[in-house]
């Protein structure tokens, strides 16, 4: 399609539907912003907007005859695909976008695409430092934090663009073809928008849909899944294992990772000489370098890449140590599998903050994970009673409720002891307490360092 000239609606007034906006404008376009909430100010969202725009800003319900002149829609990412609004723009025949496809219908260069329910933020950012050590043009988008259609303009036929991928953004493309693909893991998230695990699963393989034999998707061999999957894939499957030797792949054996090719192994790191750590951290650096093998980067550089790679932001983050009290914060803990994995890489007997906005999982085999490392589990926000719930079931009983955040570290620092972990990792998202786990994870820190010594 040749957006130029055509009707398009954006649907969505926070960072995506803005970036999508401002690169409309340079095809001429004729756009519509729209929001399907009334009550927001157009004074507000024009303000936002690009200077020189000159199309129509629109709230609440979309008239009939605007529907049926429309060439064009974009959804925003957190818009869901199957709201009423959206079903009869499909029964008017008008092609349905997100902000991945729109992207890609300027970008230049080669793509790694990065899809998963947990590890992807990490995994992104480490692909875009191995990329750094060998290309000069090298752009981290996505579901990151930095829109893919805010940077596209600036791709060239010499860059490499890294893209984290969310199931909700996956879930419209129709052209978009990487020529690397990774899909993580695949555990239970986000039901509450797909509905089913199905469709979720769909939502994610979703990201390998275009490519062909040319191409490759990165899969984890440990995840019987992606396993099967990898069997129906079109593209070449480069798998990573964290607790099996593969004769083609990258593999984690007795604290050294290999790249193996025909059974000839290629030495890549000792886990010793990370600086994150737990099996899924390993994990998240073979995806990466398999990504950076795929697009030519040389193993010196991705050791290179690695070797100096400090965990993200939010990520089981250290904090501080109050009291001989060490803190973490794993605010993007956002799921029971993820916080799982938390709980596994602690070391010394923990007290867990958890808890937030339900969607709709389950806390039996997060509960179940705690074994004997998890003293005291402190709950807040909507999902508090449910998780105690299902800790009692299970027969954990040390818990106790808070109304805050801060009450919750307040409580964690009256029960530690020398030798103790406090761990932030909700297995919830932050939605209704928080604007989202960036600004959760950033009032635990401050709250932290503001306990008295």
């Amino acid at each position: 399609m040749d957006i130029k000239h055509k009707k398009v609606l954006v649907f969505g007034t926070g960072i995506s539907g803005m970036a999508a906006v401002k690169l409309l404008q340079q095809t001429e376009a004729d756009i519509t912003l729209y929001d399907g909430n009334a009550n927001l100010n157009k004074e507000d969202i024009a303000a936002k907007l690009p200077i020189g725009f000159k199309g129509n800003i629109l709230l609440g319900e979309i008239p009939e005859n605007l529907l049926k002149q429309l060439d064009l829609a974009i959804l925003s990412p957190g818009v869901p695909t199957d709201l009423e609004i959206v079903n009869k723009m499909r029964n008017n025949q008008i092609p349905i976008w997100g902000e991945i496809e729109l992207a890609y219908y300027f970008s230049k260069g080669k793509i790694a695409a990065i899809t998963g329910t947990n590890g992807k933020t990490t995994t992104t950012t480490l692909v875009g430092e191995i990329m750094r050590t060998y290309y000069n043009s090298v752009f981290v988008v996505g579901n990151i934090g930095v829109p893919y259609t805010e940077m596209v303009l600036n791709t060239t036929e010499d860059s490499i663009t890294v893209a984290e991928m969310s199931s909700f953004q996956l879930e419209t493309i129709h052209k978009f073809k990487p020529d690397v693909s990774a899909i993580l893991n695949i555990t239970p998230d986000h039901l509450n928008r797909h509905h089913t695990m199905e469709k979720y699963i769909e939502a994610k393989v979703n990201i390998s849909a275009n490519q062909d034999q040319n191409d490759v998707c990165v899969l984890n061999y440990e995840d019987n899944t992606l396993r099967e999957i990898g069997k129906k894939l079109k593209t070449k499957v480069f798998f990573f294992s964290s607790l099996h030797s593969l004769d083609n792949g990258i593999y984690l054996e007795e604290d050294n990772i290999y790249y193996s090719v025909d059974k000839n192994r290629t030495y890549i790191c000792n886990i010793h000489e990370l600086n994150i750590f737990g099996r899924h951290s390993y994990e998240n650096v073979m995806a990466a370098a398999a990504i950076g093998i795929s697009l030519g980067v040389p193993i010196d550089c991705i050791r290179k890449a690695i070797i100096n790679f400090v965990a993200v932001e939010h990520r089981i983050e250290f904090v501080t140590t109050k009291n001989g009290v060490t803190y973490y914060n794993d605010s993007k803990g956002t799921n029971p599998d993820a916080s799982m994995k938390a709980i596994e890489s602690m070391q010394t007997p923990t007290l867990l903050i958890a808890g937030g906005y339900d969607k709709g999982s389950d806390f039996d085999d997060w509960v179940e994970a705690f074994g004997n490392k998890i003293r005291y589990l402190v709950l807040l926000g909507q999902t508090r009673d449910k998780i105690a719930a299902t800790a009692r079931r299970h027969g954990f009983n040390n818990i106790i409720m808070a109304e805050s955040l801060l009450e919750a570290v307040e409580i964690c620092a009256g029960k530690a002891n020398q030798g103790d972990s406090v761990l932030l990792s909700p297995a919830c998202a932050s939605w209704g307490m928080f604007k989202n786990y960036e600004e959760r994870g950033s009032l635990f820190k401050e709250y932290v360092k503001n306990l008295k010594n």
